[in-house]
């Protein structure tokens, strides 16, 4: 039942009411007190948070679907149908634990994993936060450095992998080294998104029209070995709960965040499975990751390759810049702390440091498909699977939820831990087994 004041709300302790004891609604947006100073900018609309929720979570995660299913088999799609309902869910509960205290709502991820666990629980999110910006960074220079060896092979601008990988780096390099702060802009989110699409309409369509070269393939109903290190490719699919409360700070109505949430990932869904079935039910166990790779050589292929590149070169300093500012505030690198040369001095050199850390890996690990699923197994199933349940009943109780929703929380963190756990190991046996053949056949 919800209980409502009749008289208007005039503190911003009273525009904060509940369903139950675990379900939190905002009445008044304006008059909501934000911890840590943080104000809500009430401008966006409900539509805008679903283009947001889409642009942030539909990403180049979905040109490995096709991969995951050659990993796990068609159970790849049930298990694409699970993670959609449980992201969708740890979305809506994630962002009911902000309101948890009924006086203010928190800012931040690791705000609430710091009300939830204290200083470890907030280092344990930093830590898997810190994973996943660091990795797909990586993963984005290892794509950008695969594709223009790929498009410049044969020209007179034709270079190995790791001269390319550096060059993406050095491009990375100088908005992130040199600027401060860049603030994620709406077209640049848009973009992303844009280019995943325009990307999985050109593989689908080259897909379809090379069909009849492809009649013999194989494909398996489940591959239980592998159903592990599958999950957690489709789980890396799902990632934006990290960034769900800045979306869900800009909404003029709040509330209708479980419906925004809902609506963005069943859009998601609906793209993933456009490349997902066609892909696997094609190529088969031939085909690759990411999925344009699988296509036949041309211009439909070189156009895939170039939009994707220019999305993660656009879309890593924005991923380093998050990360950095973390860094920065953990290692008091500000004009509070340093006179300003001593501050620019260090911010540069951490920053240096790091795009030097993640062209390193990139150049050492480049294989594109099983080192994301590594991420998704290690990091994401965290983020989006088992933190999240684990915040909600920590800071709302356990004993005043339903045993339905009780059972739903289990299966959750179950299917997260498999992921964790499993997902890991077959990931690195993998990688593993990527250094071995290529240090035999060289």
């Amino acid at each position: 039942m919800l209980f409502r004041s009749k008289e208007k709300p005039t503190t911003p302790e009273a525009s904060i009411k509940e369903y139950t004891t675990s379900e939190v609604i905002v009445d008044d947006q304006s008059s909501v007190h934000f911890d840590h100073g943080v104000e809500r900018e009430a401008q966006g609309s409900s539509f805008l948070a679903y283009f947001n929720v889409v642009c942030v979570v539909a990403g180049t995660g979905a040109l490995s679907l096709p991969y995951a299913l050659r990993q796990g088999g068609w159970i790849g799609l049930f298990i694409l149908f699970l993670s959609w309902m449980f992201s969708t869910y740890t979305g809506i509960i994630l962002i009911k634990c902000l309101y948890h205290n009924g006086r203010t709502r928190l800012s931040s991820y690791q705000e609430i994993a710091q009300d939830a666990f204290g200083t470890i629980g907030s280092w344990v999110a930093f830590f898997f936060t810190f994973i996943i910006l660091i990795g797909v960074s990586v993963l984005f220079m290892m794509l950008a450095g695969s594709n223009l060896t790929a498009i410049c092979q044969g020209t007179s601008a034709e270079l190995s992998m790791e001269i390319w990988t550096i060059i993406c780096c050095a491009a990375v390099a100088l908005p992130f080294v040199f600027f401060k702060s860049m603030k994620e802009v709406g077209f640049l989110s848009a973009f992303g998104a844009l280019a995943t699409v325009i990307t999985i309409l050109i593989v689908l369509v080259e897909s379809i029209k090379d069909k009849k070269n492809h009649s013999n393939v194989h494909t398996d109903s489940v591959i239980w070995d592998q159903f592990p290190i599958a999950l957690s490719s489709i789980v890396f699919s799902f990632g934006g709960n990290p960034v769900y409360a800045h979306v869900e700070a800009g909404m003029r109505r709040p509330q209708d965040w479980n419906k925004v949430v809902f609506a963005g990932l069943t859009t998601c869904v609906i793209i993933y499975l456009l490349i997902a079935v066609p892909g696997y039910a094609i190529y088969g166990n031939q085909v690759e990751s990411p999925a344009y790779n699988s296509i036949p050589d041309g211009p439909s292929k070189i156009a895939a390759q170039i939009i994707i590149t220019l999305h993660v070169i656009f879309a890593c300093p924005i991923l380093l810049t998050a990360l950095s500012l973390d860094l920065e505030k953990l290692f008091k690198i500000s004009s509070f702390h340093h006179s300003r040369l001593v501050e620019i001095a260090l911010r540069m050199t951490l920053r240096i440091v790091m795009i030097v850390v993640v062209a390193a890996v990139a150049i050492e690990v480049p294989f594109f498909g099983d080192f994301l699923s590594l991420l998704g197994a290690f990091s994401n199933c965290g983020l989006v699977l088992i933190f999240p349940v684990a915040f909600y009943l920590r800071l709302t109780g356990v004993r005043n939820k339903p045993w339905y929703e009780l059972i739903v929380c289990f299966l959750i963190v179950v299917l997260g831990i498999v992921g964790l756990i499993f997902g890991s190991k077959s990931a690195i046996l993998n990688l593993r087994d990527d250094f071995n053949k290529t240090s035999s056949s060289s």
